[in-house]
């Protein structure tokens, strides 16, 4: 999934490092800083092959603050859409969560579909997108098979009979009937150029009908999303991507440290259970053509009195096994813990930030390998740092010198690196770090 700096376009390069430098994952250009990571990335994309023959998976990607989770998960998001997958990502927060009892789960249902993307339309807001594409692609389909021309009788009959198949098959599964007819109800809005229906049917979809009377006076369904049962929407939504000509669809939800966080523990419970369920789920069957993959800090899961492993159904399921040990972790298990980044894995990454750099603002690289070697045995040498670097502070700390060193010419990397204010930040960082870490485990 490597690709060559040479060839980094200005426009990614440009956000690229932008992005690193204010501390988030970028969302386009990954394979061009892709180091590390093999074999957790070939780990998610045998899941990926199992979602597009119908069965489903469920990951817990699991790793400090910077440690790289939102990174892998971004890596795969980008994959799976080039394989025609359909995703759907969102960040629990204190409004959203799981389940709640002012429709705190039903507010991440609302994200996950306003974020639903494509090949075709990365940035998210697909929903609308797709239903007209599985309409056209079934016209066409009609066409190509029957040989009629638009606005034959024959051919609307025919198009029916194709809608049909693909409503029967998903009003078998949980709350499909409803589902079903909203579809139904869509196409012929859209053949009749009905926007005002078709916006209500797309507002259903969204789950943001909040009184069952107004979608029984509007659409006339008599069943609403809800913050208990969204869920089974998401698994129903799977199974009609495939049936509109996506391979699958993937999940992606970070930030599992927000249940870790809520203070109420019956809440949290609750959550955990939800939990349970969509994990139970892929993995009996219950759920076809869905992947889902959770991010989250090792608090989060392994804490016995408030994380994921105080639910004991969840624990018993999750925990290691008595092989698995640091540098020899089973990858096809449901929680894969990142492993930090060597110096040597760094040395790496840091070689193609200089590069991409370089090419961005039009000078000639003239930082050395020996000279990276030297910044990353520096960082790596702070007190603690084997316990508390993460790369995305490696990585702020070498694209600061890089903008550094363009601006100032006459500057030196020694000259930087060697600085007070430079030795005395890092390790403050450091401190800082082991603090929060204490202090997020003793909670």
């Amino acid at each position: 999934m490597n690709q060559d700096n040479k060839k980094v376009p200005r426009r990614i390069a440009q956000a690229i490092l932008n992005s690193l430098k204010g501390g988030v994952v970028p969302r386009i250009g990954l394979p061009y800083i892709a180091v590390g990571r093999k074999n957790e990335i070939e780990a998610l994309l045998h899941d990926v092959d199992i979602i597009a023959e119908g069965g489903a998976s469920f990951r817990f990607i699991v790793g400090r603050y910077g440690s790289g989770k939102s990174f892998l998960i971004q890596t795969i998001r980008n994959y799976v859409m080039d394989k025609g997958f359909i995703v759907a990502d969102a960040d629990l927060s204190p409004e959203r969560r799981l389940q709640g009892t002012r429709g705190q789960g039903l507010a991440t249902y609302r994200e996950l579909i306003r974020n639903l993307s494509t090949k075709t339309r990365p940035e998210g807001g697909a929903l609308t997108l797709v239903l007209d594409r599985w309409i056209s692609s079934v016209q066409t389909e009609a066409v190509e098979e029957t040989g009629l021309t638009p606005g034959d009788p024959g051919l609307t009959k025919a198009v029916d009979q194709k809608i049909y198949q693909v409503t029967s098959a998903v009003s078998e599964l949980v709350h499909g009937f409803e589902f079903a007819r909203l579809l139904s109800l869509y196409y012929h809005a859209y053949v009749d150029g009905d926007d005002d229906t078709k916006g209500k049917v797309v507002r259903w979809f969204r789950g943001e009908y909040a009184l069952k009377r107004e979608a029984k006076e509007e659409l006339g369904v008599n069943i609403i999303i809800t913050d208990d049962d969204w869920y089974d929407y998401l698994k129903i939504f799977a199974v009609f991507f495939r049936l509109a000509g996506y391979t699958g669809m993937m999940i992606m939800i970070d930030e599992l440290v927000n249940l870790y966080k809520i203070p109420n523990a019956i809440t949290r419970q609750y959550n955990y259970e939800k939990l349970l369920t969509m994990y139970n789920d892929t993995l009996q069957g219950k759920a076809r053509y869905l992947g889902i993959i959770m991010g989250a800090t090792p608090q989060a899961i392994e804490d016995k009195r408030r994380g994921v492993y105080s639910y004991e159904a969840l624990r018993s399921r999750l925990s290691e096994g008595k092989f698995s040990r640091p540098g020899a972790r089973d990858l096809l298990a449901p929680v894969i813990r990142l492993e930090p980044l060597t110096p040597e894995e760094m040395l790496v990454l840091c070689e193609k930030l200089s590069a991409m750099h370089a090419g961005l603002y039009g000078y000639e690289k003239k930082i050395g390998t020996e000279e990276l070697a030297q910044f990353i045995k520096m960082e790596y040498g702070r007190i603690g740092a084997d316990q508390n670097i993460t790369p995305r502070e490696v990585i702020r700390d070498f694209i600061e010198l890089l903008d550094l060193l363009y601006q100032n010419p006459s500057m030196k990397l020694e000259e930087l690196l060697q600085s007070d204010d430079f030795t005395f930040a890092k390790s403050e960082a450091v401190s800082d770090q082991t603090d929060k870490n204490n202090m997020e485990f003793t909670l």
